[in-house]
């Protein structure tokens, strides 16, 4: 089960990776607006992440102490480099970006190696100002693409 649920959210959370818009009408960003957008008006608020953060985290705390260890973390870290396997240049600006902010380096507030529930729900505003194109503090398609 707990592998299933593993599953499920490393999908959920690397199904960041829309491409340019294409012949058959593909926009950039939906796939991530459609996982991270909870109540479905095409936003994605600092509160929707902090809600999905904290829930991706449960998933990855195997010891369920509340922090990620360097080996849960690597764990992470490899179920994202999965993920984004065979992906054409890590897709383009907004989802580089998306995925620059579940990086170790990123939520590791205090620098001892290890990540707390704490730190990596703080870092939801500062995630979703990351991938903020527009900077009007909330994330929409308009955020990924290719810039103008």
């Amino acid at each position: 089960m707990k592998t299933f649920l593993i599953s499920t959210a490393v999908i959920a959370v690397m199904s960041t990776t829309a491409l340019a818009q294409t012949a058959d009408g593909q926009v950039p960003g939906a796939k991530f607006i459609t996982e991270w957008d909870l109540d479905g008006d095409g936003i994605v608020t600092v509160e929707e992440a902090a809600s999905r953060r904290e829930n991706i985290f449960a998933t990855f705390d195997e010891d369920s102490n509340g922090t990620l260890d360097a080996a849960e973390y690597a764990f992470f870290d490899d179920a994202r480099a999965n993920a984004h396997a065979g992906e054409e240049n890590g897709g383009m600006g907004g989802e580089r970006k998306a995925a620059r902010g579940f990086t170790l380096a990123f939520n590791d507030v205090d620098g001892d190696g290890s990540v707390t529930l704490e730190e990596f729900v703080s870092k939801s505003a500062d995630w979703i100002a990351l991938i903020d194109r527009n900077g009007d503090g909330v994330v929409t398609t308009d955020d990924f693409g290719p810039q103008g």
